[in-house]
């Protein structure tokens, strides 16, 4: 078993800091990445930038944090408390950018002061917990993090917390490679096969941000920038691991891109079982209600329940959610389904009074805890890359149901290539109907094809675990990376 933040092992004296955007899924991994780090005597500070709303969440969660947890986290303002109107997405991101950057560039000098005081009042050098930085891991959207770390003498590296998969083929794009006719100017039944890619792709299996380019500009121009500085990096961090992508990780690779993939990055205790950790993700914005959820699966048939969510950012028409509920209703199956509080107005009348023996819903969820758990048959999900990863690592079967961004392309591999799940298919109207929803969890929870489905899951399942134990692609990347930051002290 691996111990956590002990300096006596292979990383003793490296301290890292890893920046991730603020949002529920992509703090996730980059903190479970820290956890790896730290258990291999690295020092780990995490920076959340914090919006306003999130504030008081994060502060919280830090209060309750153990005096020996194995890393450090470290709130800076986004500037976003200050404001006095209503921003443009453009408005928004330089805001953004122009204020981390002065409180990021900020918090090193300090750190590294402190670290530099320490170190001269100390017999042994850095016998304590304040070492001087040697590396800035930031989310991929960031970039300009790179000119920070420079700045201060420090590496850099991104972290992408999308599928491997995603990041080519935008990449492709910004190479000019993938082009995009206008949306009258398409066949249906065209099929595009980019360079790295395992399956040919239509329009609707694109992200979001290409498929319709005009809807989202401020989104593509974030995403395309990852690729600015790419060549200038010492590492690049993938969440996801290499059997998973063999292909597009070795097209990486070709581009001399110093690709490491260190995924799937879920607790240990859902996969290799090598750190004492915890059974949820140590730092999140919103409090499950485990006990209320767990009670009422530990009465249910193994294999019996359909488990829903569509993640922490969802936000569907109202038509839309009263046809997902009354497919839900309509089929043969318990359910447990997590919507926001502020969703459940669109639920139809009465809809509570109807399920009372049949479906559960709460506002959230330990997810991990409700996927490893014997009653869930079948996880109807938008498709995030985070609940991917969960579902594969805990062999899971999907229903897909994805909503923009990723989670097209996402639930392309899922149904397609890994062939894991079933995706729906919607109606003229862009919607999923009840009708829909009934035939593919049938399909995948009692039907034949259920069958391949369920075998598939349970594969990937222990090829995940086997990337992330002991000389698993993953965990030697990791080794790889913590051996090369201790070259950096002496």
């Amino acid at each position: 078993m691996e111990r956590r933040g002990s300096t006596m092992q292979m990383g003793g004296g490296a301290h890292v800091l890893l920046l991730p955007f603020p949002v529920q899924g992509h703090i996730c991994p980059m903190v479970e990445f820290s956890k790896r780090l730290a258990s291999k005597g690295v020092r780990v500070t995490i920076v959340i930038p914090t919006v306003s709303a999130a504030t008081k969440s994060m502060k919280q969660l830090l209060a309750a944090q153990p005096n020996n947890s194995s890393f450090k986290v470290e709130l800076i303002s986004d500037g976003s408390e200050h404001l006095q109107k209503l921003e443009t997405a453009e408005e928004h991101s330089e805001r953004f950018r122009r204020v981390i950057t002065r409180n990021l560039s900020n918090l090193i000098t300090n750190i590294n002061k402190n670290a530099s005081i320490d170190s001269d009042n100390s017999e042994d050098e850095y016998d304590n917990d304040d070492y001087p930085l040697k590396c800035i891991v930031y989310h991929s959207c960031m970039p300009w993090v790179l000119d920070i770390a420079r700045q201060h003498g420090l590496d850099g590296a991104p972290f992408f917390t999308c599928s491997s998969a995603v990041t080519a083929i935008f990449h492709h794009f910004y190479e000019g490679v993938l082009k995009i006719p206008s949306k009258h100017a398409r066949i249906s039944s065209t099929t595009m096969l980019l360079p790295s890619m395992t399956a040919p792709l239509g329009f609707n299996d694109l992200p979001s941000f290409l498929s319709d380019v005009d809807a989202y500009p401020a989104h593509l121009k974030s995403t395309l920038s990852q690729f600015s500085n790419i060549a200038q990096v010492k590492w690049i961090f993938c969440s996801t691991f290499d059997k998973l992508e063999e292909k597009v990780v070795k097209w990486m690779a070709s581009l001399d891109w110093p690709v490491k993939t260190i995924g799937p990055r879920i607790p240990s205790t859902f996969l290799d079982k090598r750190l004492d950790d915890e059974k949820d993700y140590s730092l999140s914005l919103f409090k499950p209600d485990v006990e209320t959820c767990m009670k009422w699966l530990d009465s249910k048939e193994a294999g019996s329940v359909v488990y829903v969510s569509f993640g922490s950012l969802a936000n569907l028409a109202k038509d839309q959610m009263e046809e997902l509920a009354w497919g839900l209703n309509n089929s043969n199956y318990h359910f447990l389904w997590v919507i926001k509080e502020s969703e459940k107005e669109k639920l139809p009348i009465n809809f509570f009074e109807d399920i009372s023996e049949k479906g559960l819903v709460v506002s959230w969820c330990s997810q991990l805890q409700v996927l490893a758990h014997e009653a869930v048959g079948c996880f109807v999900t938008h498709c995030g890359w985070n609940s991917i990863l969960e579902a594969l690592c805990l062999g899971v079967p999907m229903v897909t149901v994805p909503q923009w961004a990723d989670q097209t392309t996402n639930a392309k591999f899922v149904a397609d290539v890994w062939k894991v799940g079933m995706r729906v298919k919607v109606d003229e109207k862009g919607r999923i109907t009840k009708e829909e929803l009934v035939m593919r969890v049938t399909q995948v929870m009692e039907k034949e094809i259920g069958m391949e489905i369920r075998k598939a899951s349970l594969m990937w399942k222990q090829l995940a675990k086997e990337a992330v134990d002991e000389g698993g692609s993953s965990h030697k990347n990791i080794e790889e990376f913590v051996a090369q930051l201790r070259c950096m002290i002496r």
